[in-house]
């Protein structure tokens, strides 16, 4: 954006901007007219003819003093010495070159005013009284001045508007960008839970049915159990999927439902156990963590029983919890080789990537590779402040 170039004025503002040009000129042009028919018997042709044309011709070159700011206002600076009708017209010249604020550009205008306008007298012969020169001079550099002041307070005037404008649309842009990114990060944070809550109970799922379809040997009432944990695993996926999926369509001011902490991992062990996955529970937790830290804890194990059951099926999973108030909350997730081949449900590729960005957000560690008897392990290391320690901070 062009900061030098001022915007284009309406038809209107235009049409009374030069309307009260032409009519501060009339008095001049009245009192020129009283003092020649004093001094003379006629005003002449000039007054009558010359003088309204050339006044004509500078309010019409207004028109484009914004886009030619200095050549028209040199040019009606100069021209309306022979004009008295057009004083109005050269002083509205003056101001607005003054609004560009530009101290050369004002000065040379100025000094074409105040010095052009004593060559008047070739046009109008009046007799002045003796040593009426200085004070001639020194009035048009007083109506000169308060041109000048009155047009770079609208100058100055614009520019504030401007940057008040332009603060104001960069305000909004920001806004909108800060809002763009909240709803990003909404949509982040939904996907994440998404995938943890849709993840685990597909896979268990996936493992039972690819049990039924590997395993022609089963006996009529495995059969009945592998089909009914499918059931049961497809309909708890449903309803954690409704949960997950009410949270957008719930009330801004409505709470979201409690999300699953540190107490309900014995609970996902159950339910692996139930599908078929042989999950062993070590803990020596003591105490009760921060949400944060005991929602992140249960997806570290979720995440670590999907892994497993997806490219480790039959094997042994072993989850390992320890810490305590004021030191560290440690997880592991370790599980032998597979011993069993069965359908690979599709993988995300978001799943430990999705992981890893919620331990950094929770100020944690994390670390998983394969072990040397071709399991895989996984770990975490999630800060656990003492209680009171938060309180006085």
């Amino acid at each position: 954006m062009n900061t030098d170039v001022a915007p284009r004025l309406g038809w209107w503002q235009q049409t009374w901007r030069l309307t009260a040009a032409a009519a501060a000129g009339i008095p001049v042009w009245l009192s020129t007219g009283v003092v020649l028919r004093g001094q003379s018997a006629e005003t002449g042709s000039w007054f009558l003819i010359g003088d309204p044309l050339v006044a004509l011709g500078c309010l019409t070159a207004l028109l484009w003093r914004r886009r030619f700011p200095l050549a028209v206002a040199m040019t009606v600076a100069i021209a309306s010495t022979a004009s008295s009708l057009a004083a109005g017209a050269s002083l509205l010249a003056l101001g607005s070159i003054s609004t560009r604020r530009r101290p050369v550009e004002i000065g040379v205008v100025g000094l074409a005013f105040v010095t052009a306008s004593p060559f008047a007298d070739s046009f109008y012969p009046v007799q002045s009284p003796p040593g009426t020169l200085w004070f001639q001079i020194s009035f048009l550099v007083l109506i000169a001045g308060i041109a000048v002041a009155a047009g770079m307070a609208v100058g100055a005037r614009r520019v504030e508007v401007r940057s008040l404008r332009e603060r104001a649309e960069s305000a909004e842009r920001e806004q909108t960008a800060r809002a763009a990114q909240a709803r990003a990060l909404e949509r982040n944070r939904i996907a994440r839970e998404m995938h943890d809550v849709l993840a685990h109970r597909i896979s268990l799922v996936a493992m039972q049915a690819g049990v039924l379809d590997y395993r022609g040997n089963l006996t009529a009432e495995e059969n009945r159990v592998l089909v009914r944990g499918i059931a049961d695993g497809s309909h708890q996926a449903l309803e954690e999927l409704r949960d997950v999926l009410g949270v957008l369509r719930a009330d801004p001011g409505r709470p979201e439902p409690p999300q699953p902490s540190l107490d309900r991992i014995p609970e996902l062990v159950d339910d692996a156990r139930t599908s078929g996955l042989d999950v062993t529970l070590t803990t020596t937790v003591t105490g009760t963590p921060s949400d944060v830290v005991g929602r992140t804890c249960y997806r570290i194990v979720q995440e670590g029983l999907t892994n497993a059951v997806k490219h480790a099926p039959g094997a042994h999973v072993h989850i390992a919890l320890e810490g305590a108030a004021g030191d560290t909350l440690g997880v592991s997730v370790r599980n032998s080789a597979a011993t069993a081949q069965a359908a690979q449900p599709p993988a995300s590729g978001f799943g430990l990537l999705g992981l890893t960005e919620r331990i950094n957000l929770a100020g944690g560690r994390l670390d998983h590779h394969p072990t040397p008897d071709g399991g895989y392990l996984l770990t975490a290391r999630l800060p656990w402040p003492n209680p009171t320690h938060e309180k006085r901070t």
